[in-house]
C-alpha cells in the first residue's frame, strides 16, 4: 500500500502532457500559458508626461525664469512635439508625450496661464525629469513578461494585449468524464424510496473541475452491473483524457470497477493509499494513456481524493507548476490511532501575527459529507505520530487552491 506522497508520485509518472492549442485572447482566461510571452516593445514606449501641466526645459527654469510662452498643447495620443525654443513651453496632459528639448513637467496647480503664457508659482521648486515616466522603466523590449506554466488570470490578458498578441497557446483543456457508481443512488429531482441515497458524489466532482478551469467535463450515473459499466466504461474511454469513476472500488462484492477496467485493458498503477479517509482509490491508465481515477464511493473520501490527486494531477499535465506548500496551526489537541495518514477537515482563521489557524471538523464517518459545510481545507496529519498537540504546525490544502 502506498503513502500520500508515493501516490502522487505514481500518479504524475503515468501522466502523460495535454496537448497544446491556440485560442482567442478573450478565451484564454484560466488557461495554463504554454508559450512565453514578450514585451513587444519599450515600457512605456516613450517618456511619458504623469501629470497635466506645462513641459519646461529645467535649465531655463534653474536660471531663473518664471513665465514662459505657451507655444501650444499636447494631449496622450497625440504626435509628439518639440519646444522650438527652451524658453517657451508646452501645455501636456498626463500620457503625452514630453516634448522633445523639454525635461520637466510642472503641475498645473502650481502654474498661471493667461493671454499666451504660463507662470509659474514663486517659490516653487522644480527637478529635472520630475513628472516623467522614462522610457523603458517598467521593461525594456523582449522582455518575457509571462513564462510557459502561468495560470493566466485577468491582469495577465491585459499583459498579453500589451505584447501585440490576440491568441496564446495553452494547454488543451481535457475531455473529463464523471461517473457515479451504485444502485442506491438517485440524482436530485426525482423520487428517492427510503432504502436509496442522493447522488451527490458527481456533482460535487464536476463542481470542483469546473471551479479550477476544466469546463469540458459531465457526470453520469450507472448502477452496479458489470456488463452495463464494462460498455458504458469503453465508450467514455473513447471520448475522454480523464475518466473519474466514484464508488465501487472496495472490497465489497458489488465493488466490480477493478475487474471491469481491467478488461478494458486499463492498466492499474496501485489500488489503496495508506490514508483515511479515501483509503481504497484505485489508479490506473488506459490504452491511449487516459488517466483513470476510481474514488471511494463515501462523499468526504470522493471530495478528499479528488482535491488530493485528481485536481494536482489534470495541473501537472497541464504544465502548471506545484503550489507552494502552505502549513496551519492546530488550534487544539488531535489525537489519531490508526497507522494511517489522516486528512482532517478545518476551518480557517489568520491572527493579528498572520498565522494561519486551523480548527478541526471531524466528521462522524467518510459519509458525513454535510460536515464538510464551512470548512477551507484539510490538514495533514502524518501517520508516523498520533498525538498532535494544540499548536502543532501541519501541511494544509485548501479546497480552492491546489
Amino acid at each position: 500500500m502506498l503513502s500520500p506522497a508515493e501516490a502522487l508520485a505514481a500518479i504524475h509518472a503515468a501522466l502523460r502532457p495535454f496537448a497544446s492549442a491556440h485560442v482567442p485572447l478573450e478565451q484564454a482566461v484560466g488557461r495554463v500559458l504554454r508559450q512565453a510571452v514578450h514585451a513587444e516593445r519599450d515600457q512605456p514606449p516613450f517618456d511619458r508626461v504623469t501629470m497635466d501641466g506645462i513641459a519646461i526645459a529645467w535649465d531655463t527654469f534653474a536660471s531663473g525664469t518664471r513665465r514662459f510662452p505657451v507655444q501650444g498643447r499636447l494631449h496622450a495620443g497625440e504626435p509628439p512635439q518639440a519646444l522650438a525654443d527652451p524658453a517657451h513651453c508646452i501645455e501636456v496632459m498626463t500620457g503625452a508625450v514630453l516634448p522633445e528639448r523639454a525635461d520637466c513637467v510642472v503641475p498645473v496647480e502650481h502654474v498661471t496661464l493667461g493671454e499666451g503664457v504660463a507662470e509659474i508659482a514663486a517659490g516653487y521648486v522644480a527637478e529635472r525629469r520630475q513628472h516623467v515616466h522614462p522610457r523603458g522603466s517598467d521593461h525594456p523590449a523582449g522582455t518575457e513578461l509571462l513564462a510557459p506554466g502561468a495560470v493566466i488570470r485577468p491582469v495577465d490578458v491585459a499583459v498579453i494585449a500589451s505584447a501585440g498578441l490576440t491568441e496564446v497557446e495553452v494547454a488543451q483543456s481535457p475531455a473529463v468524464r464523471v461517473v457515479s457508481t451504485g444502485s442506491e443512488l438517485v440524482p436530485a429531482g426525482r423520487p428517492v424510496a427510503p432504502h436509496q441515497v442522493r447522488s451527490s458524489n458527481g456533482p460535487a466532482i464536476v463542481a470542483m473541475l469546473r471551479e479550477q478551469g476544466f469546463s469540458d467535463c459531465a457526470h453520469e450515473q450507472l448502477a452496479d452491473e458489470p456488463d452495463l459499466l464494462a460498455g458504458r466504461f469503453e465508450r467514455l474511454l473513447d471520448e475522454a483524457a480523464v475518466l473519474i469513476l466514484s464508488g465501487g472500488v472496495s472490497m465489497g462484492k458489488a465493488d466490480f470497477v477493478p475487474e471491469v477496467l481491467a478488461s478494458l485493458g486499463v492498466e492499474r498503477v496501485f489500488h489503496k493509499i495508506r490514508q483515511r479517509p479515501g483509503k481504497p482509490m484505485w489508479f490506473g491508465t488506459g490504452p491511449r494513456g487516459q488517466a483513470v481515477f476510481a474514488l471511494p464511493g463515501n462523499p468526504v473520501s470522493a471530495l478528499v481524493c479528488c482535491r488530493h490527486y485528481v485536481l494536482p494531477a489534470l495541473f501537472a499535465a497541464s504544465g502548471r507548476p506545484p503550489a507552494p506548500r502552505e502549513h496551519a496551526v492546530l488550534t487544539e489537541d488531535v489525537t489519531f490511532a490508526p497507522d494511517l495518514t489522516a486528512f482532517l477537515p478545518v476551518r480557517l482563521a489568520t491572527d493579528d501575527g498572520g498565522v494561519i489557524r486551523a480548527q478541526p471538523v471531524p466528521t462522524n464517518t467518510s459519509g458525513d459529507f454535510a460536515a464538510l459545510r464551512g470548512t477551507d481545507g484539510y490538514v495533514e496529519l502524518a501517520r508516523e505520530q498520533s498525538q498532535f498537540p494544540q499548536g502543532t504546525a501541519v501541511p494544509l490544502y485548501r479546497w480552492s487552491s491546489p
